[in-house]
Order: structure tokens, then sequence, then C-alpha cells
């Protein structure tokens, strides 16, 4: 009996842990070139990198230099605070 209840609680806890983070998961996905503007603006410099570097990683296939992803993490952030929507992807800035 004691291993029944043990087992229940090992199973309600494992749930209850993982429906509590369902919420989190955007927060903790990197969408790269998928993220919109409004999430990109949203988002700490480290963040908004990490982004980047994804998006940039995905098109061309390998890491970007520092050079790369500076400049092109202030093109984004340029792109989504005055021509983009909130509902545009960063991606929209690499046309």
């Amino acid at each position: 009996m004691k291993n029944w209840t043990l087992a229940v609680g090992a199973l309600l806890t494992g749930a209850t842990f993982l429906l509590g983070g369902c919420s989190e998961v955007s927060k903790v996905v990197n969408k790269g070139g998928d993220t919109t503007c409004q999430e990109f603006n949203g988002h700490d410099d480290e963040k908004q990198r990490s982004e980047v570097s994804k998006m940039l990683k995905d098109k061309n296939g390998n890491e970007p230099s520092n050079m790369e992803l500076s400049a092109t993490r202030v093109a984004v952030s340029a792109y989504c605070k005055t021509i983009g929507k909130d509902s545009d992807k960063i991606s929209n800035a690499m046309l």
C-alpha cells in the first residue's frame, strides 16, 4: 500500500510540474526567425541575440560571427521599432 501511495504522489507531482510549465514554454523556446516583433521587443539583449543567432544559423547553416550577429540584431531592432508590425516575424527584416 505504501508503494501505491508513493507512486500516486509521484505521478501527481510530475503531472503538476508538466502542466504548470506549459504556460512557460513560449518563454523558453527559441523560435529564431519566427519570433514576432512584439516578442523580440519584449526580450532582453541576451535573448534577442540568441533569437537572431538562431535565425542566422538556420539560414546560413553555421554560427554567425559576432560582427554579423550584432549588425543583424541592430537591423532587426530598427525594423521592429519602425515599419514592422507586432505580428511580423523578425526574419522579415532580412529581405
